[in-house]
């Protein structure tokens, strides 16, 4: 009961203690909201109450004190600014955003492949070749991921509409249960190992994430460098291959799985094959829809968003029975982390809104005079890097900071602008570990329940210092060697 408590009061405590020290060179209002959003991340991190619960509160109270935390003086002294209204109107702006839902889509794929049998009968053809070992299973999750990566500029729709609801199946097969001890047997290992491996799929393909696409349009614009898919590839290759091969190793290491092994179970996958008999209709219809989706996702990214492939894909489950209404309002997963991340969102948004981000950015300049090329290029890649903590979008990342960071390239003399654009750009899908609301797939493995919140931070941390590290010791010589 008592670590109960503590846990409820230390995310208050850390908002106050730091809303107490005096604001470090920028406005009050915004150190409050800088506060409130520390607080709001300890509470993520030791888990007092649901995720979305916890981000309802925090935009909550920010919305509340909105006139002291979230508007400037200058703001509040003009002629008809309403300030309880437009409060509100950024409370709920992370309902209006396209992730969200796409990850929202992400929870009613994966009840399609549960409700039909689908999911199963997949699991167990994976578990049928590959289930002799767990270590196996992962190297099947890795690579499958690998081979959408090129194709899929929705991480999102990639692991977590894909990939996601086919694996959701295997941990059952093994008594492997969410929010249960026995979810470590296979299922926390299964699920690290999916977005582990996305994140680093991410990084390796210009085309394998949206934001990606982005950055290079932005370094075009304000350091008139270009890269191409070719350049992109190659740049990335040798950190990718590498981390590819060791994703399912590590995890194996760091988070291992009960279930090492079993001669007897690929046996059992394949009567359970035989007991499941032919594929019904409603399977048949799903695998339809979900190629369907695949498809869109691939080839018609220009003409039409992945969330509303994914909106148009649920709208035919639903008008062909595959899945009821009943079904969805049920899904209480989906609901949860619908509410968590798109609160979040906002959260990450007031950050760029109040002027920290910007703040944050100019200090960084300040401090930059004096170093060399290749110094300057290691600490603001990493700087880079580990402020996505402070971020719930990698295109939010993108946007707020890329213009910025390359801005305080332009003013280090002798510095390589083509191979400091590319280093930055480069991480963008490796730096999505870091945290549960790091890059899209993340709450989607988040709220499965496979692994808890102090494990996930864990690893997090873990994955990310081991990613940046191969990326700084191998990237980075590779880059600045063939450019």
């Amino acid at each position: 009961m008592l670590r109960r408590v503590l846990k409820a009061l230390a995310p208050v405590a850390v908002a106050i203690a730091i809303a107490l020290i005096p604001a470090p060179g920028l406005a009050q209002h915004t150190w409050y909201f800088f506060a409130i959003f520390t607080g709001v991340i300890v509470g993520l991190m030791l888990e007092p109450l649901p995720g979305g619960a916890i981000g309802l509160i925090g935009v909550t109270v920010v919305t509340v004190l909105s006139p002291w935390v979230l508007f400037s003086p200058e703001e509040l002294a003009k002629p008809g600014f309403n300030s309880a209204n437009a409060a509100l109107t950024w409370e709920l702006s992370g309902f209006s955003n396209g992730t969200v839902w796409l990850i929202f889509g992400a929870f009613m794929f994966a009840l399609g492949y549960e409700k039909t049998g689908l999911g199963k009968r997949l699991s167990l053809l994976l578990v049928k070749s590959m289930g002799r070992r767990t270590l196996t299973l992962g190297y099947a999750i890795m690579l499958a991921d690998a081979g959408l990566a090129p194709f899929t500029p929705s991480n999102t729709a990639r692991s977590g509409g894909t990939i996601f609801p086919i694996i959701n199946h295997l941990p059952p097969l093994y008594d492997s249960k969410p929010h249960d001890p026995s979810s470590r047997r296979i299922g926390g290992y299964l699920m690290w190992v999916a977005i582990a491996s996305t994140c680093v799929t991410s990084s390796m393909f210009l085309t394998g994430l949206a934001p990606n696409l982005l950055a290079a349009e932005l370094s075009r614009k304000i350091a008139n460098v270009q890269f191409d898919w070719t350049t992109w590839f190659f740049a990335f290759a040798p950190v990718g291959i590498v981390l590819l091969a060791l994703v399912p190793l590590l995890t194996w290491w760091f988070y291992p799985p009960e279930v090492k092994e079993g001669r007897e179970v690929p046996l059992w996958a394949a009567r359970e094959l035989v007991a499941m008999g032919r594929l019904t209709r409603p399977e048949m219809l799903l695998a339809g829809l979900v190629l369907l989706a695949l498809v869109l996702w691939i080839f018609a990214a220009d003409s039409i968003n992945a969330t509303t492939v994914a909106l148009v894909v649920i709208s035919l489950m639903l008008v062909l029975r595959v899945v009821t209404w009943a079904d969805v309002i049920a899904n209480k997963a989906a609901w949860n982390t619908l509410a968590w991340f798109a609160t979040l969102v906002a959260l990450a948004d007031g950050l760029n809104r109040t002027g920290f981000v910007d703040w944050f950015a100019e200090t960084i300049a300040h401090h930059m005079s004096g170093f060399s090329p290749v110094s300057a290029m290691i600490v603001l890649v990493v700087l880079f890097y580990l402020v996505h903590y402070l971020f719930a979008s990698v295109t939010a990342h993108v946007t707020a900071m890329l213009p910025v960071f390359l801005a305080v390239g332009t003013t280090i003399p002798g510095l390589d602008m083509a191979q400091f654009a590319l280093l930055l750009s480069l991480t963008l899908g490796i730096m999505g570990i870091i945290t549960p609301y790091g890059t899209g797939p993340s709450p989607v493995y988040y709220g499965s329940g496979y692994i808890p919140s102090a494990d996930w931070w864990r690893l997090g941390a873990i994955f990310g210092v081991i990613y940046l590290a191969v990326f700084l010791c191998i990237g980075l010589p590779w880059v600045l060697l063939t450019d």
